[in-house]
């Protein structure tokens, strides 16, 4: 039987455990987007894990909407997550970037003021604390054309050129949870009329070119992406959902990828989609490659998605901020620490890398 402790193979990276710790935004990079010496630390303290996948990144300016969020677009990013890395590989772990634009969501307080870019101009639905205060409402984003696309593309690859400069293992493309990439793919964020609006096969194109550029200046076995099929974050939605994304993992089988990340809550829990199909089971079966599997699971849940063969690896958000040691408490059967949760996106240590190991 596999557990949650055994060595999986992903890629071209060799992970010692199968409890993955899933990007999570945690606001510590400053205005400037550069990771320090409290990120180091903080993705150090959770190196046990089989893989970290680290939060997501703006690939370019007009891409960052999140307040204090990393970058890597610029050298002094670049250069502060080589420090985040050496930190990581010298604790003995794996660490993937997510490269991130956020698209429709950023606001134009982050802009100076210009309208944020996506696929069509669709307002999506939502508020964001921006320099300027909270509570910032979005606005109606301007359409890219395509000129402009093949620009967003060389973004994702020369940020992903910088990750692996930096000394990172890989890379994870965030096409998830309304950003970008998923505004491109769904048809109620999507309504252009070119190639890459209209069908299925074109809402997928930018998200297939994002991808092939990425693997050929990497190599697929250093790519990683993530899908989250059945999430209406930003009140976006997709009325071929099952369509969109079984067609999306036969496309994705074509590039030979590290693995392919899901979140997607599990029926009965409290973030599920209960007016949705639960999508993972079947798109396991039209993905050809390690699964990675998210959406509120613990440590029982997770190991009966491995015993169902639902998933080759279970990534774990909220858990890993108050438990660093995670991993040592699933194999000790130890109490599970709650985060303290007004700390979340602070900018200081206090709830970041001052929580307690098992005593």
């Amino acid at each position: 039987m596999t557990t949650l402790h055994d060595p999986l193979t992903i890629g071209s990276v060799e992970l010692k455990n199968r409890i993955i710790m899933a990007p999570l935004t945690r606001g510590r990079a400053g205005s400037a987007g550069i990771p320090g010496e409290l990120m180091a630390n903080y993705y150090a303290q959770r190196a046990s894990a089989g893989l970290i996948i680290a939060e997501a990144t703006a690939v370019s300016p007009d891409g960052r909407g999140w307040l204090n969020s990393p970058g890597l677009f610029n050298d002094a990013q670049q250069a502060g997550w080589s420090t985040v890395a050496d930190a990581v590989h010298q604790a003995n772990g794996r660490l993937f970037v997510q490269l991130w634009h956020m698209g429709a969501t950023v606001h134009p307080d982050f802009l100076d003021g210009e309208v944020p870019v996506s696929a069509s101009s669709v307002r999506l639905d939502g508020v964001l604390t921006t320099p300027r205060g909270r509570d910032r409402e979005l606005v109606a984003p301007r359409p890219l054309s395509v000129e402009e696309i093949g620009q967003q593309i060389r973004h994702f690859v020369n940020a992903a050129r910088r990750a692996i400069g930096a000394g990172l293992d890989g890379v994870e493309i965030h096409a998830a949870n309304g950003f970008l990439i998923d505004q491109f793919t769904r048809d109620s964020s999507n309504q252009r009329h070119d190639e890459y609006g209209g069908t299925i096969d074109k809402r997928l194109r930018f998200m297939r070119e994002v991808i092939a550029a990425v693997c050929a200046e990497l190599g697929a076995d250093k790519v990683g992406v993530r899908l989250s099929p059945t999430n209406a974050s930003w009140g976006i939605n997709d009325s071929q959902y099952r369509h969109t994304f079984t067609q999306a993992c036969r496309l994705l089988n074509t590039f030979g990828l590290a693995y392919l990340h899901l979140l997607e809550h599990r029926p009965g829990t409290d973030k599920a989609m209960a007016a949705m199909d639960y999508m993972t089971p079947l798109l396991r079966r039209h993905f050809d490659g390690p699964l990675l599997v998210n959406g509120g699971y613990c440590k029982a849940s997770a190991q009966q998605a491995l015993d169902d063969d639902l998933a080759d690896a279970v990534t774990f958000g909220t858990p890993f901020i108050a438990n660093p040691d995670l991993v040592e408490r699933f194999a000790t059967d130890s109490a599970l620490a709650d985060p303290r949760r007004e700390f979340f996106y602070t900018p200081g240590a206090e709830g970041y890398t001052d929580y307690a190991p098992i005593a």
